[in-house]
């Protein structure tokens, strides 16, 4: 983390980034030295409530953070900064967003989720090279009608927010792939029948003895435990309880109640009550360590795609093992009502001898209330997110896969979603591929 006494200074000259996170109340006009360099500025965590109207002179700036401020109001002078190509304004209190501040024509991604957003301008959709838009944690009860111009938009999060229903636009984006919806009225019914549905075991906090701590997501974080008297060893999820960027952590804890059991799922197996500060949470299988991530989420270059390792490859044999189990999770969750949201290979876990594990019912919702032309055409908007998890396996291979395999990413990643395959397609043909 930069100082500000650093950048005053002027030790920080020819900087490409600045992060400063020590109280502010105003914009320090200081960072304007850095305009010929400055790409990425993180404000996050002060106590901002403006920027300057002359923002625009910060022409090579790419990346803007100011979440966890005190922003009443999305600033207009950042429809100046021509270059810029992600916006992050997350947990402040935003109501208001003006037209000229999203007067943004390279515009990739938009962070305003957790503000009191009730409407947003027209403007919205004209930043068509939009392909992330997070909006869980608002007022909305509508998206602009010209964000239907966006055909390159593949991630979108409206959770949480006060949709009485899709607009019927949204099920015809061509890239669209990952979509949360949970936490709205349309979904409110589903969501409570579905917990009512498939309840699980309840679990007291005091048979569980927590061990180390597993992973941190934004919903919650995930420790090893062991279970009753004879030790069972069991993997715990502790809810934040605050909104996250996919939307309310009850949503996630009733999707992955009503997902069930499922060999190729790692869900549910109790919800935890009687904990002493009255937090949320889950018991879980706990999965052998033999398993490992399948990739990391994507980073502000990758944008909508995950992170790879450098070195990450496999054969077609485990490659064609992994698209099958996760194929076969998702026809489960589908069968179920279920949308995942967020199938990325992130929420992937494989080992070469096994196949593959899918995880994480952050951005999960149910279709159970929705019409099921409406419920088909989501089911199909996740196939392109299947799609792209098979060329990502195809590029790692280290021999010739199936030509089966990628036609069937081909079939998926279609931009007309109605001709795409559904998972029961997709299964069959996986496992013909592997001779079973």
């Amino acid at each position: 983390m930069d100082t500000l006494a650093e950048l005053r200074a002027g030790r920080l000259a020819g900087a490409k980034r600045l992060d400063l996170s020590c109280g502010l109340t105003e914009f320090p006009r200081e960072i304007f030295g850095l305009a010929d360099s400055l790409e990425t500025l993180n404000l996050s965590g002060n106590a901002l409530d403006s920027l300057p109207d002359d923002m625009g002179r910060l022409h090579r700036l790419r990346v803007l953070f100011c979440s966890d401020n005190r922003f009443t109001r999305l600033p207009e002078s950042i429809g100046d900064c021509q270059a810029l190509e992600m916006v992050g304004f997350k947990a402040n209190r935003i109501g208001t967003v003006p037209d000229a501040a999203l007067r943004l024509p390279v515009l990739r991604w938009l962070i305003l989720t957790d503000n009191k957003i009730e409407t947003l301008p027209e403007t919205l959709g004209h930043c068509t090279a939009m392909q992330k838009l997070m909006l869980a944690g608002n007022r909305l009860r509508a998206l602009p009608a010209s964000l239907a111009a966006c055909g390159q938009l593949e991630l979108l999060r409206i959770s949480a927010n006060r949709f009485e229903a899709l607009p019927p636009w949204l099920l015809s984006l061509p890239r669209l792939s990952w979509l949360a919806g949970a936490g709205n009225p349309f979904d409110a019914q589903a969501e409570d029948a579905a917990m009512a549905a498939q309840s699980v075991p309840r679990v007291d906090w005091r048979e569980l003895t927590l061990g180390v701590q597993l992973g941190e997501g934004a919903s919650g974080v995930i420790h090893q435990a062991t279970l009753g008297p004879a030790g069972q060893p069991v993997a715990v999820k502790l809810f934040k309880g605050a909104v996250t960027s996919d939307g309310w952590p009850h949503s996630e804890m009733a999707a992955s109640i009503a997902a069930g059991a499922h060999p190729t799922l790692v869900a549910a197996q109790g919800r935890i009550e009687g904990h002493p500060g009255g937090t949320e949470g889950l018991v879980m299988a706990l999965v052998d360590p033999s398993f490992r991530a399948l990739a990391g989420p994507p980073s502000l270059a990758s944008c909508t795609r995950d992170v790879y390792a450098a070195d990450a490859q496999w054969t077609s044999g485990v490659a064609l093992r992994i698209a099958r189990d996760i194929a076969s999770a998702m026809r489960h969750l589908h069968a179920r009502g279920i949308l995942h949201g967020d199938l990325y290979a992130h929420n992937i876990l494989w080992n070469a001898q096994g196949g593959g594990l899918l995880g994480d019912f952050g951005a999960a919702w149910m279709t159970g209330a929705l019409d099921p032309a409406q419920a088909g055409a989501l089911q199909r908007l996740e196939m392109r997110a299947f799609g792209c998890l098979l060329e990502e396996l195809l590029a790692r291979c280290s021999d010739t896969p199936p030509l089966a395999m990628a036609a069937l990413k081909d079939r998926c990643m279609q931009p007309d979603v109605a001709a795409r395959p559904v998972f029961d397609d997709a299964l069959s043909l996986l496992q013909d591929a592997l001779g079973q």
